[in-house]
């Protein structure tokens, strides 16, 4: 059975655990203290150096990164990783926009926001990085705008990868309403059968720190 290393508040978990999921393949979720410092011990750095989650293993095969674990979902079930070479190709352009432009700065912003103490949070990087997202809510917006799902006719690992932190109910800037193309697409991901949100999906919940 497939174990993934993972916590409840962590978007890039819940961008591999998602299709993981869905998928069909059997899987156990092994929580990660991460807020009390657990993918800092040597026993964790020596699964990951890193010192991240998501950490996928299974078997003889252990892998870390939201989009690495996504592409051996697909490739061992045939599910969510495109018909063709140009929709695998256009699958990783959104899965590396995600990353590099969407999630990164939606999870800095969402983690000073709510996870700091208030007098620690630094409100010209928050407003900067604010900012930022709007344009990167623009283009998804307006990408679904044209179709139902990123590529292809439907969910792939483009969609479990841009949608990973915007389940999370903890205020950073984003309001589906505002974004009606994005907000009927998370209800079109939110319908899919299986589906879960985050915090059922994995284990750890921000109200179990409070």
């Amino acid at each position: 059975m497939i174990r993934m290393y993972c916590f409840g508040e962590s978007g890039n978990s819940y961008k591999a655990t998602l299709p993981l999921h869905l998928s069909g393949l059997e899987w156990t979720p092994v929580y990660v203290d991460f807020f009390g410092g657990e993918a800092r011990t040597p026993e964790f750095r020596a699964l990951n150096p890193m010192g991240e989650v998501p950490v996928m293993v299974d078997g003889d095969t252990t892998l870390t990164q939201s989009g690495a674990i996504q592409d051996y979902i697909s490739e061992k079930t045939g599910k969510f990783g495109g018909k063709d070479t140009a929709e695998k190709r256009e699958i990783l352009r959104w899965v590396l926009w995600d990353n590099h432009k969407f999630s990164s700065p939606a999870g800095m912003v969402r983690f000073l926001m709510n996870f700091l103490p208030a007098e620690k949070r630094p409100r010209p990087v928050i407003e900067f990085m604010q900012h930022r997202l709007k344009f990167a809510y623009a283009v998804l917006d307006g990408a679904l705008s044209e179709r139902e799902w990123l590529v292809g006719d439907g969910p792939t690992m483009a969609d479990f990868s841009c949608c990973g932190y915007l389940f999370y109910p903890e205020p950073f800037g984003f309001d589906r309403r505002t974004w009606p193309s994005i907000d009927a697409w998370l209800d079109r991901v939110s319908s899919l059968d299986g589906w879960k949100h985050p915090y059922d999906l994995m284990p750890g919940n921000p109200s179990d720190r409070s």
